[in-house]
This record gives C-alpha cells, structure tokens and sequence, in this order.
C-alpha cells in the first residue's frame, strides 16, 4: 500500500483468502500452511533438517524455490507468461523450477522437449549446471539449455545453410562502403545509419523501400519524411547487397532464416514448450522465431512459452514489443518484487543509478521497481576515491586482506571493470602483489571450485552472484564509456547513456554482501547520483 498499490492489488499480491467462519488463533500448524506465512516462516521438522539446510551447499541454495514463488512454477497458463522483476529476484531461479515442473508435469511421449534458452554463453553455462543440481540426470535428458545465438547456428548448420554469421567488427568495413551511397541531404552520419538498420529495418523485419516507407520509427528522436526516406534507401540496399555478396549474415538476418525454414519444413523440432531469460535483451526476431518453435496446435494446449527479464538489466540494446512478435501475454503478465541476493543498502544504491528514467515492460507500457526490496541488511556501499591507479591498486589490495582474514573465500571476491582490458590490467596488477586470480571469460562459467579472486567485465558478471563485489576504475570515460555514447544524435546518446547505468547496476547487484565502488582520478558521473 505504502508503494502505491490499490487494495485489491496488494490483497492479490499476498496471496490473501477471506477467512470462512472462526478462525482459531491458536492453530500455529494451519497459520504456517498459508502461502504469506510461508513466505516468512518454514516448519523445520527437527535438528537435523535444520543442519542439512544449514549445511547445504551453495549450489542447493542457489536454485532454492520462495514459496511465493512456488505459483509461477506450477501454474497452468493458456498462453505466453512474461515474469518481470528487478535484479535478485529469482527470475532465473523460478524458470529452472518452471521447467522441471513442466518436465515433470506437461511433457508427453519420449520424443518431447523443453528448450531454455538465455542471451550468453555465460548464462547458458551456469543455468545447466544448475538445472542438473536440480533436476538430476534422467529429467535433464528433456530439457536442453542453449544461448540463442548458439541455437541459431547449430540449427542453420544443420540444416544446409551456407552463409557466416557475423559481428560488429567485420561489418565497419561494409558500413563504409555502403554509406558512399549517402545522400547529401539530409546530412546523417554512420551511427544514424546503423541504429535505423537495427532499430527500425531489422527490427520490423524490412526487406524493400515500400516497408521502409511504412515503417514506424517512434522513439527515433528525428522524424523522416516520405521523400527522405527514399533517398536513404540505398544505403541500406548497397549494405545489405554487400553482405549477400560476401555470403555473410547478420544474426537478425540469420535468426529470420532459421525461422523461415521452420514454417516452411513444419513441426521438425521437438519442442512443447520454450523458456527465455533475460528476455530484455532479446531481439524482436529472437522472439518471432520462439513464437515458431511450437507450432499452433501445441501452443493451443497452453504452458508455452514462459519469459523472464527486466528492462532494467537491459544492456545490449534491443527493445521490443512482445504484442507485435505475435507473443501475446495479455492477463498473463507477472511480477517478483523480494530481493533475495543483496542487501536493501546495496539495492538502494544500485536502483538510484535508474530513478528517473523510462524503462518498459517488454510489451510496449512503460514499468516502474515500485514496490521492489531487499529482505536482508548489511553496511552502505562504501565509494572510495584515489588520487591515482597504484592508490586505487593499495586501496583494493587492503579490501581484499580484511575480507581473507575475516574467512572471506577469495573465489567469491569479484573484481569488477569496465572492459577487457582493464580485466587484464587489475589481473596483471594483483598478480604482482602475489594475490591469485580468475578470469570469467565468455567461453566458460563461473567454475567456481578453482582458485583465486574473480576478474570480469561487467557484461561478463551479468546473471552471477557473489559474496563480495568490488567495482574499479569507476572513472569519468570509463563508466559511461566515452566510444560507448553515440553523441551525435540526442536520442540515440539518451538511449546508450541507459544502458550505460543499466550496466552500472547489473554489476553492483551482483553483491550479496558488500559492496565496494572504485575510483582514480575524476569519478565517474554516474556517482554523484548515489
């Protein structure tokens, strides 16, 4: 109520059932059986269980159900369900029970599958080995975890496809080439070019000049008419002729033409049902071809598609519509407002990076963390500045000698940047000082049994958690990155300066414990926001 929430949502909210007659006040056993008890309070049925619980690894605690999470689990839909919730709030947690139950529950005859799928190989890693954690061997023979971009490519592969997906990197030289075509008037640079290629053409899946002119470009911050739309067209038909030329495709390209395949051979997946996380940063055509993988007749029986995500961890830059992917949710839509990994010190000053700006709810309305909070408390999140990188260097290494002699496992301590390179700076200026380190790379998980503090960029953190998170070279330049802005145009430097602060959050809730903020010369603006 106190967030702002009507009566008859926060009743809905708690799980609320009007009593039916007396209710015997003194009946502690019937009171812990209603579901807003058991979100506070378990029945431990002697000391033993107690110690078991106690003593259970990380890895059980990790994939722990909240019995206020235990209805998305179970729950029979008729549709897609979308759950959205801020950072540590078990999304990830709720999708692997969401596909054990519907293993278990839903799956019918031997040849059927569930497909869980996320945006990294990262993610991809640590979702499976937790999903066998959870489900042991037999039931994980159905399910098959997979990054989207992974799938893409085994399926075309399979399949005869005979063009390279490609990147960024190889595609700055065809840019070029292309925008020779570049009218005179209006007078657009590079960046414009390329985000109207991802955000408007590839997005709505354009393929001609008609589509182009009738295409909606709402939130492109510069309004186009009909005739300069057509002069611009070149451009786009020259880049896209290059690519065929060269027997490249992009990944949106690539993700419509395993789609495309699909509708073309029938049923020839074995899939009923399919879950995506970190659905934020899934493309339109991401979730076109989900929306493919089952085909009506399946999908009529419901239990789907299930999604989860939060455009406030959105840091790679797709914002889509689910409505106009033909993923409807409508009274499917879901929420998960308890923190469970930081503390509310940590959350607080996390979500403070977000306050006022618009973020949205993967369907087209705009979406608020009203309501979102941490259960657990701990100290503030303690921001120290240094004059240089060696006092920053003495100041970290300080950091980490307290949290050892305290019993702290250095293997979850994370050193947190930027980029790469400044991982490879901190890996070469901790190993002088003898302090043994780790590198999270794209290529693998967490592999927490081996030794050392961890290193990462902080795309690379995204969907980990550990005790002790210690943000570095949180520096003006840096955080926001200065190549990361898009200056010339207001609204696209608006859009990548969020992502910049989104990506600024994901790392500091990554936190369970502690967290620590760095910086060396000028802080970073972000901070004077915290």
């Amino acid at each position: 109520l106190g967030a702002g929430y009507s009566l008859e949502e926060t009743l809905r909210e708690m799980d609320y059932e009007k009593p039916s007659g007396n209710v015997d006040v003194e009946d502690v056993a019937a009171a812990l059986e209603k579901p807003h008890s058991q979100q506070t309070f378990t029945f431990v049925h002697g000391d033993k269980q107690l110690e078991e619980m106690l003593n259970a690894p990380l890895e059980k605690w990790r994939i722990f159900l909240h019995p206020s999470q235990n209805k998305l689990k179970r729950m029979h839909a008729n549709g897609p369900v979308r759950v959205l919730g801020g950072a540590g709030t078990g999304k990830t947690v709720v999708a692997m029970h969401r596909a054990k139950w519907l293993a278990e529950n839903v799956l019918q005859g031997d040849n059927e599958k569930i497909l869980f799928t996320t945006f990294t190989l990262n993610l991809a890693t640590d979702i499976r080995e937790n999903l066998r954690t959870l489900c042991g061997v037999d039931l994980m023979r159905r399910i098959e975890v997979t990054h989207i971009d992974g799938w893409v490519r085994n399926f075309l592969s399979q399949n005869g496809y005979n063009y390279t997906i490609v990147f960024d990197e190889r595609l700055d030289e065809i840019w070029k080439l292309a925008l020779a075509e570049a009218p005179a008037e209006p007078a657009l640079d590079e960046e414009f070019y390329r985000a109207e290629w991802t955000d408007v053409i590839q997005a709505q899946g354009i393929s001609d000049l008609a589509g182009y002119v009738r295409a909606s470009r709402v939130g492109r911050g510069r309004s186009l008419s009909r005739s300069q739309r057509m002069v611009l067209w070149p451009v786009f038909e020259e880049y896209r002729a290059m690519l065929q030329e060269r027997r490249w495709k992009e990944l949106t390209d690539a993700t419509r033409d395993a789609r495309l395949i699909m509708e073309k051979k029938g049923r020839i997946l074995p899939y009923r049902c399919v879950i995506i996380d970190e659905a934020q940063d899934m493309s339109a055509e991401m979730f076109r071809l989900a929306r493919a993988m089952i085909p009506p007749e399946i999908a009529e029986q419901g239990n789907d598609l299930f999604l989860v995500g939060d455009a406030h961890q959105r840091i790679y830059g797709h914002k889509v519509v689910l409505g106009q992917c033909g993923v409807n949710i409508r009274g499917r839509g879901k929420r998960l407002r308890v923190n469970s990994r930081t503390t509310e010190e940590t959350r607080r000053w996390a979500v403070a990076l977000l306050e006022g700006r618009p973020f949205d709810d993967l369907d087209g309305e705009s979406d608020t963390l009203k309501g979102y909070k941490s259960l657990m408390h701990g100290e503030d999140p303690k921001v120290q500045s240094c004059d240089s990188f060696e006092e920053e260097v003495r100041a970290v290494l300080e950091v980490v000698k307290g949290l050892e002699a305290g019993g702290q496992s250095l293997a979850d301590i994370c050193v947190c940047a930027r980029t790469n390179a400044l991982v490879d700076t901190w890996k070469g200026a901790l190993g002088a000082h003898g302090v043994s380190t780790h590198v999270i790379k794209r290529s693998s998980g967490d592999e927490r049994k081996r030794p050392g503090i961890r290193l990462a960029t902080m795309h690379r953190v995204k969907g980990l958690e550990f005790d002790c998170v210690l943000l570095v070279d949180i520096n003006e330049g840096i955080v926001p990155l200065e190549k990361a802005l898009v200056k010339d145009n207001p609204h696209e430097l608006e859009q990548s300066e969020l992502r910049e602060r989104s990506l600024l959050h994901v790392a500091a809730t990554r936190a369970k414990k502690a967290l620590w903020v760095f910086t060396s010369g000028s802080p970073s603006p972000f901070l004077q926001l915290v």
